[in-house]
């Protein structure tokens, strides 16, 4: 029977539009319960939204809204994006709903009745942008620690036992019995709860908007309190006779600005509390900064994931899904978890070339081409071993991937996902497969079989971060999606004798938006002209590229002409050289060349010549290619 597993995300407040720092914790969750499906696990998802507070409350005043429309709209604004971003969940919690209001009432009254709850008189000052109450000694230059505006509140509340917990605290922690990730956060942790605990303040008076005290409805939950017992509301509780079958969860994402107060201290308290269980793991990632500061709705320094991916699509010419897959991978991969990461969109760019253009769409793009290359236009997956190196990467690969979700460490699950792409590219130049064919060699069989094994291998890493681009490269293998975890990095995942599908580009790279920042001085007052003179700028319009050579047959009735078949990036051109007098086509599948790829079209010999292949001339006229030094990532530019 699958084991039950629970994955939890903090929900985002709805008061504006939500950016890429506040989706980050959601497409955390989502990647996390993927790969847990592959794992086998029966896996319960919960997503949503938080909606009470003053906060939302002015949010819709500023607007010129009643709240209830105000939060409906900006609520569905969220799960558009979630759908967007292609998250997968199996509850979407608003907190406005009567079942919310019902799990946090009977939370609130059960806490009470253990005698967790008092009832008296706050004074202090309140920051209504995070909904949270600070002491004077906590603010800073008279304001929040966040830097925001402070009220002085002086009201009758309800306060709950916090402090009564430290202990209990202190000794689930020691113990292990919930953990935070990473370890440098759950020291923070510590030190806070040290540091002394103090009842907290779990009420407000009631403002028209929030959820009735039970038994009092002068007052409304204190918004925090009330947000997290979201996650119990999501199980069914208290209605639910199976409710515990989903709890406790084996992990909670959330913001590393919301884990010492709420999640790590006070979410912990009220369950035991309660009397139920904490969370196994708690895991509070860093920001994402945009410059020097986090991104933030407030702020106004938002930079919305759908609208990114949708400029992604069109630059780069492909389709949003795909953009999406990308922008999810991005994502994950530069988290941060000890250490804010920021974003700029040149950043973004190159991620995007390098890891997905140059990196992954390259080992796909080559090892496809070469295996109908060697093999023939119906070619089969051969029956041949797979290379002990190839079985020996991809199962460091796979254990690297498990070690880093045992502490849900995304970005180390990307770093050795990618491991494996980069082992590939180099090992496609270390085992030379056209000089093995060149030479008939009977270990083609068996390099071409390693190859695919890689790629099949790396589509069920790339699964849980990017599932179309995942099912795009099964695709293009020519088998069904690989969704078992089991069956990844297994030679059987790759049955010989399977047609071999044909490759399709699926990361064209981004050209460089490159504008020239000075014009290179005259060095003599009188230069020696033997060619014409050009400006840098015309000379900035050659887009001089690295191109590799896939197939290479002699052009009919010619001498000199060769018909060159080129990979430049993910693009597939064919050029016309006058090489034929010093090379021999087959001594050029494989090699690296330099091409111009901007070149005006033209016809040679009744062919098309999409570009021109850049040669030095021989002291007896013949051609010399110009190659790079070493092996350079396909379409890179040479400048």
């Amino acid at each position: 029977m699958p084991t039950q597993t629970t994955v939890l995300t903090a929900i985002p407040y709805v008061n504006s539009t939500p950016h890429i720092g506040n989706v980050l914790t959601t497409l955390s969750g989502d990647v996390t319960a993927r790969y847990l499906r592959m794992r086998g696990h029966a896996v319960w998802f919960q997503v949503g939204t938080d909606e009470n507070g003053l906060k939302i409350k002015e949010a819709a005043e500023n607007a010129g809204e009643p709240v209830q429309p105000f939060v409906d709209r900006i609520a569905k604004r969220f799960a558009d994006i979630f759908d967007g971003l292609k998250i997968q969940s199996d509850d979407f919690v608003r907190t406005t709903e009567p079942r919310h209001v019902k799990a946090a009432q009977a939370l609130f009254a059960k806490l009470q009745e253990n005698g967790h709850i008092y009832q008296g008189v706050y004074e202090g000052w309140y920051d209504v942008s995070t909904e949270t109450f600070f002491r004077e000694e906590d603010l800073v230059d008279g304001k929040s620690p966040d830097g925001n505006e402070v009220r002085w509140v002086s009201e009758t509340n309800y306060f709950f036992r916090l402090s009564s917990f430290q202990g209990a605290l202190e000794e689930a922690y020691a113990i292990g019995t919930i953990r935070v990730v990473p370890e440098t956060r759950q020291n923070e942790v510590l030190s806070f709860v040290r540091q002394g605990l103090r009842d907290v303040c779990v009420s407000r008076s009631n403002p028209g908007w929030g959820i009735p005290v039970p038994g009092d409805n002068s007052q409304v939950v204190y918004v925090w309190f009330d947000a997290l017992i979201n996650y119990l509301t999501t199980t069914g509780w208290p209605d639910a006779s199976d409710w515990r079958e989903k709890w406790p969860p084996v992990v909670q994402w959330l913001g590393k600005d919301i884990l010492t107060r709420f999640h790590a201290t006070l979410w912990p308290a009220m369950l035991l509390g309660a009397g139920f269980e904490m969370p196994k793991v708690v895991v509070g990632h860093a920001w994402i900064l945009l410059g020097q500061e986090k991104i933030s709705k407030s702020k106004g320094n938002v930079v919305e994931p759908l609208v990114l991916a949708g400029e992604l699509a069109e630059r780069a010419g492909i389709s949003q899904t795909v953009a999406v897959d990308a922008l999810r991978i991005y994502l994950v991969s530069t988290m941060g978890f000890e250490n804010d990461t920021t974003f700029t969109y040149e950043e973004f760019d190159r991620r995007y070339n390098s890891d997905l253009a140059n990196d992954l769409g390259n080992a796909l793009n080559r090892s496809l081409s070469m295996a109908h290359k060697f093999l023939g236009d119906r070619a089969t997956v051969p029956d041949a071993p797979i290379d002990p190196d190839a079985l020996a990467a991809a199962a460091t690969a796979k254990a690297g991937c498990e070690r880093a979700m045992e502490d849900y460490r995304l970005d180390r699950y990307c770093d050795s996902a990618w491991g494996l792409v980069r082992y590939l590219n180099k090992a496609i130049d270390s085992w030379a497969p056209w000089q093995l064919a060149k030479s008939n060699d009977p270990k083609l069989a068996s390099v071409l079989r390693s190859m695919l094994f890689c790629l099949r291998t790396t589509e069920g890493f790339v699964r849980p971060l990017a599932p179309d681009v995942a099912d795009e490269m099964a695709s293009q293998i020519g088998l069904p999606p690989l969704t078992d975890w089991v069956s990844v990095a297994d030679p059987e995942c790759l049955p010989p004798g399977k047609p071999i599908g044909h490759p399709r580009p699926i990361f064209p790279r981004l050209e460089a938006k490159t504008t020239p920042s000075s014009v290179p001085m005259e060095t003599q007052e009188k230069p020696v002209q033997t060619t014409p003179v050009l400006e840098f700028a015309d000379f900035a319009k050659v887009s001089l590229r690295v191109a590799r050579v896939i197939e290479a047959e002699p052009v009919e009735k010619s001498e000199k002409l060769l018909k060159l078949q080129v990979m430049i990036g993910e693009e597939r051109r064919q050029i016309i050289a006058g090489i034929a007098k010093s090379y021999a086509p087959v001594d050029l599948i494989g090699r690296q060349i330099v091409v111009v790829a901007n070149l005006k079209p033209a016809k040679l010999m009744g062919h098309e010549s999409q570009g021109m292949v850049l040669a030095a001339d021989d002291a007896d006229g013949t051609a010399i290619l110009l190659q790079p030094e070493r092996e350079s990532a396909e379409g890179a530019s040479v400048h």
